[in-house]
């Protein structure tokens, strides 16, 4: 596996992330140590298109029960990219 497939996990594909992709922005959850560069690069390189912008935030995990027991979910950071006018990730589907 490249380094590129391990920066980023796997995209989240939500209501909330199917509408943002009218603005041509798609949603990964990334590597937490990976910077906004790291991840720019590895979206062009995984998919062939041109990036404008990369946001990114730690996702604070949910608290979860099992019967009585108490646990968390971990925390992970999610990355929203903007891609150039005419660029789309078509394993998406379009828009």
């Amino acid at each position: 596996m490249s380094k590129y497939h391990s920066i980023i996990r796997y995209p989240s594909i939500t209501e909330k992330n199917t509408m943002l992709r009218e603005q041509n922005k798609y949603v990964f959850e990334v590597d937490r140590r990976a910077s906004k560069p790291e991840i720019r690069l590895a979206v062009e390189k995984l998919f062939d298109v041109k990036v404008m912008t990369v946001n990114t935030m730690i996702v604070k995990g949910k608290r979860k029960r099992m019967g009585r027991f108490v646990g968390y979910q971990s925390d992970w950071k999610k990355a929203i990219v903007k891609l150039a006018e005419g660029h789309s990730i078509e394993r998406f589907g379009e828009v």
